[in-house]
């Protein structure tokens, strides 16, 4: 397996184990690091399929940046109103990859529970575009 190859395998399987250990941190009621940890499945999760499709991603922390590339990339209409749609929630996302970790600010259930959810959405309807079911 070639390294680049390698490198969008690790992305992804590394996304899926964020997102899972973001539910976990959730029935642990451990809401900072579930809010953290789902916004760090979804960045590498885009990062993984730039990198894919083009062989490069943005050296970026913001998921929205990355869906609006991946959305140029892909010249999809559907994955900007996604984008558009969303654009609170991943606002919040955003924040909590520097909130949770830095600042004092805590995270309620409900928060983390919107934040796992809206991933799974969004990796959900990504994965329906790219036809990856």
């Amino acid at each position: 397996m070639s390294m680049h190859k390698l490198e969008v395998e690790v992305l992804k399987k590394r996304s899926s184990m964020f997102l899972e250990l973001s539910k976990h941190a959730l029935s642990r009621d451990f809401y900072d690091l579930a809010c953290f940890l789902a916004e760090q499945s979804l960045q590498l999760f885009l990062k993984s399929l730039l990198l894919e499709l083009i062989g490069d991603y943005p050296r970026t922390h913001s998921v929205r940046q990355l869906m609006s590339e991946l959305s140029r990339v892909l010249k999809s209409c559907e994955l900007d109103e996604l984008v558009a749609a969303s654009r609170v929630r991943l606002l919040a996302l955003e924040d909590a990859y520097l909130m949770s970790r830095y600042y004092v600010r805590e995270y309620e259930k409900e928060d983390a529970e919107d934040m796992i959810k809206l991933v799974e959405e969004l990796l959900s309807k990504i994965k329906k575009i790219l036809g990856a079911d």
